[in-house]
């Protein structure tokens, strides 16, 4: 019977000299140094050296190891040496080994790392077996854990909402279509009139989830599918939200440089490892900021990625842009109570890449239904969301972030579609 894993192999430590481990995994390496042979077994948390040698590890083993290719997954049952030779300072002598399937040569370059970028996302499970992409996706399990984690210290709620929708939440971003049985439907580019109505009843509520937008982009930052972490709290305005954030990115921070030495074995360098007070820049402040240096920028403009990498140059990599023009927000946006064209919202910015945005909302209905007029939009297309203001809508604000790109700016990879298992963008629909 083979036996289970014990061990992974960031487990495999000196500490455990003279202890039979299992360890299992996939051969990423075989030496033959006549005598001994070693094999480098991989797993999801890094390497484990076996060392087969002649006159201590049984005949059979040594002749079944010289027969593995890289790839074979494989059990083995054996004894941790603490070794001041080995390149990982410990390796584990076999007593038995399995080989529970044969690989064939990958169509990616595991191991140099010159498969280009199409070329890896054309057979994308086997280019996931590298350590580089291994480091990059347990960080982002533990960016999510860690995001949860301050979310439920405040109090939030996780919650799901629907993806299948009716019509559009941002009233002029443009949608995926499905059949809906015998009925138009969409797919939901975003959760922000669900998670508004749930305030009135959850009071504060997060959620997770893949968000769709039909946008034509071909850029190294935008996708068609993305992982969306939103937020909206009730009793809050968008000062709470971002001193929200601040708890948040500290946190992420944190993760980011507890695995700071295992990302960079791998040749990625962190862009943020500790976070402070972020600066919260005025949008007039950075128009005027911008104009000094040179660039071509209106009042009303929005602002390109090239001009939030020049402010990071001011303000540090990681900054808010607050008080935008309402013209450039969302329907739902509160405007400032004494500067009608400029709303209480905010981008937060990594590395010149919007990463998050918010703002307070509007709670009346008749204020959303002005806004709604203004901008073209018909109010009894969204009476299913404007009867909950009927009820007793709580002044309420939020924030959606771009994971992705978040996880992108974060360790500093050229492209999000590397921060993404299975990416999705205007010509990629498989694998």
């Amino acid at each position: 019977m083979i036996p289970r894993k014990t061990h992974f192999a960031s487990e495999i430590t000196p500490e455990l000299h003279g202890r039979e481990v299992v360890v299992a995994g996939w051969v990423w390496e075989v030496r033959n140094l006549g005598r001994v042979k070693f094999v480098v077994l991989r797993d999801r948390e890094g390497f484990v050296q076996l060392t087969f040698k002649a006159g201590r590890t049984p005949d059979g083993l040594i002749s079944e190891a010289s027969r593995l290719n890289k790839e074979d997954v494989i059990v083995v049952r054996g004894i941790v040496e603490a070794s001041k030779i080995a390149k990982l300072g410990v390796e584990v002598f076999p007593l038995e080994m399995w080989v529970l399937a044969r690989a064939r040569a990958l169509p990616v370059d595991l191991w140099e790392g010159t498969s280009d970028l199409p070329t890896r996302l054309r057979h994308r499970a086997a280019d996931l077996k590298s350590p580089r992409n291994l480091a990059v996706f347990t960080t982002a399990s533990e960016i999510l854990r860690a995001i949860r984690e301050v979310l439920y210290a405040h109090r939030f709620v996780e919650v799901f909402t629907p993806k299948i929708i009716a019509t559009s939440t941002e009233g002029g971003a443009e949608l995926f279509t499905v059949l809906y049985f015998d009925r138009v439907a969409y797919l939901a580019q975003s959760p922000q009139l669900y998670k508004e109505q749930l305030t009135a009843s959850l009071e504060r509520v997060f959620e997770i989830a893949p968000a769709y937008r039909a946008e034509r982009h071909n850029t190294d930052y935008h996708l068609n599918e993305f992982i969306s972490v939103d937020g909206e709290g009730a009793f809050m305005d968008y000062n709470d939200v971002m001193d929200l954030l601040e708890d948040v990115m500290r946190s992420i921070a944190s993760v980011v440089a507890s695995r700071r030495d295992r990302l960079e074995r791998v040749g990625i360098k962190p862009t943020l490892e500790r976070v402070e007070k972020i600066p919260r820049v005025d949008y007039d402040e950075a128009v005027d900021r911008l104009r000094a240096l040179g660039y071509d920028v209106k009042w009303g403009d929005d602002l390109t990625v090239d001009m939030q990498k020049a402010l990071s140059k001011y303000y540090g990599p990681l900054y808010f842009i607050i008080n935008f023009p309402a013209s450039l927000r969302p329907f739902y946006t509160k405007r400032i109570d004494d500067d009608q064209r400029k709303t209480e919202s905010y981008d937060l910015i990594l590395d010149g890449i919007e990463i998050v945005s918010g703002a307070t909302r509007i709670h009346r209905r008749e204020d959303l239904e002005r806004e709604m007029r203004e901008r073209g939009l018909d109010p009894a297309a969204f009476e299913s969301h404007l009867s909950v203001f009927d009820w007793g809508m709580p002044p309420h604000a939020g924030f959606g972030m771009g994971f992705n790109r978040l996880l992108m700016s974060l360790l500093g990879l050229k492209n999000v579609r590397e921060a993404v298992l299975y990416p999705r963008d205007r010509y990629r629909l498989e694998p």
